[in-house]
């Protein structure tokens, strides 16, 4: 045969050859697939390690990617529950606060999911696209914090009590503490501060979460003032009345607008006094701190008139309290001389008083409610025009051994149904060592100064007929 007939393949000179050729390259071919096989599917393979943990990847991503949409749709589920349960007005605050906490804890569980998803990756491999999800963010719920309205704050159901306390209400310790020992919850918290502070509203709100009614104490100077000075140039009423503070004024106006809750503001207390630089006169015809006869009403006028421009008079009960006339210079003691103290009836809310069993005893004292307070209180009726009465600071020293009996003789001045508008009494429960009414001494007004003087108190606060009707400890 000559060889332009025969075909033969390039790696085979014969026929026969080339048909060996072939078999052997097909087993060839088999021992690489079986080899192949078995490789593929070794536990050992790399490869097939690498497919397995991307496959395993995309389950897990799946999974969570899955749990995350399903807690997605109940944060949204909650968030409306929220809003609307928001604007239900009657809605509890317990049912707010159970529907804030599963809010919380639903989105937490979805960054949770979010923090899984992003450590599910066990070997490097290419991104997987997710879906887009949209979320709003949760939203910020404050706290509820309700509170009376004025209207109802000026005219409770039974008697405030209430404690002016070492740190309270920016620290309710020894509040609570004295309280426990009464047995009965006080339901007013006294404090004081001075024009050199912002506005507290936390204090305020913290107040109301324990449903108590918080008044401050405003002094035109500053907290830490002495009480011994009376010279306070800078906090001078004509200057006050003259617009020196009217932006410090506005702007604690607007604070209270902003917290939206009711407080007592007693403001320049004890005026018709001579220890206080908001004093006119020294009861001689001397001038304290630059100021004129008629400029207390004026300033009192002036910064009611500011917190009237931003809306705050109608969160704010004014508290008018002049001291006991008992021990008051001759010309401060007249009812002309108060009269001309007093700021309006448009100006003023609450009369009311500080008053003190303090020595020294004059000789007729004989330690009754009557003759602490009778003479003032029959000046209040007049120049306040049957406005609601405030003992809004009091207390009793130990000094000379009367304190119980003035306590029990307290408490039935203020059941006696003569005295029915007066809606309550903050108690000074401090020992304390300070300049007042002309007088440096250390008196122990605490309520517990005594064990006899603690017994005389919740006696006559849980006396039959008693008109105080406080929740128990």
């Amino acid at each position: 045969m000559s060889s332009t007939n025969r075909t033969l393949s390039w790696w085979a000179h014969s026929s026969t050859r080339a048909r060996f050729t072939l078999a052997g390259a097909a087993l060839i071919i088999l021992a690489l697939i079986s080899t192949s096989v078995v490789v593929w599917n070794s536990p050992s393979n790399p490869i097939a390690k690498a497919v397995a943990a991307v496959s395993k990847e995309d389950i897990a991503q799946q999974k969570v990617l899955r749990e995350r949409n399903a807690l997605l749709s109940q944060v949204v589920a909650l968030q409306k529950q929220l809003v609307a349960k928001q604007s239900n007005l009657s809605t509890t605050k317990n049912q707010l606060a159970s529907i804030q906490q599963q809010l919380w804890s639903a989105q937490g569980k979805l960054d949770a999911a979010a923090a899984a998803a992003a450590g599910a990756a066990v070997a490097p491999v290419a991104p997987v696209k997710k879906p887009t999800v949209k979320t709003a963010k949760p939203a910020v719920v404050p706290a509820v914090v309700s509170a009376p309205s004025k209207a109802a704050i000026m005219a409770p159901t039974s008697p405030y009590f209430g404690l002016y306390t070492e740190q309270a209400p920016f620290s309710f310790s020894s509040y609570d503490a004295i309280s426990d020992r009464i047995g009965s919850s006080p339901n007013v918290v006294g404090y004081f501060g001075g024009w050199d502070q912002t506005y507290r509203g936390d204090v305020v709100a913290n107040s109301w979460k324990r449903n108590t009614l918080p008044i401050l104490t405003w002094e035109s100077r500053p907290i830490n003032a002495s009480n011994a000075v009376v010279d306070e140039p800078d906090y001078a009423l004509p200057k006050i009345i003259g617009g020196n503070f009217d932006a410090y004024l506005h702007q604690y106006a607007k604070d209270i607008v902003a917290t939206g809750l009711p407080l007592g503001i007693r403001l320049d207390h004890e005026m018709n006094g001579i220890w206080y630089p908001w004093a006119e006169d020294d009861g001689k015809g001397k001038s304290i701190n630059g100021n004129n006869a008629g400029d207390y009403v004026k300033m009192w006028q002036h910064v009611h008139d500011i917190f009237q421009q931003e809306g705050a008079n109608a969160l704010v009960v004014w508290i008018w309290a002049p001291n006991i006339v008992n021990n008051l210079p001759t010309t401060h003691k007249t009812s002309a001389y108060l009269d001309g103290l007093y700021p309006g009836d448009q100006n003023v809310d609450v009369v009311g008083l500080s008053g003190y069993l303090r020595p020294a005893y004059k000789p007729d004292n004989n330690f009754t409610f009557d003759y602490t307070f009778g003479p003032t209180l029959k000046e209040l009726r007049r120049v306040g025009h049957g406005k609601p009465i405030l003992l809004a600071e009091i207390g009793a020293s130990e000094t000379g051994g009367h304190k119980p009996a003035w306590v029990t003789s307290l408490f039935s001045g203020l059941n006696n149904p003569a005295n029915s508008d007066i809606i309550g009494f903050v108690w000074f429960d401090l020992a304390v060592t300070t300049y007042t009414e002309g007088q440096l001494g250390t008196n122990d007004w605490r309520i517990d100064s005594r064990p006899e003087t603690l017994a005389a108190f919740i006696a006559g606060l849980n006396s039959p007929g008693s008109r105080f009707h406080l929740l128990p400890r």
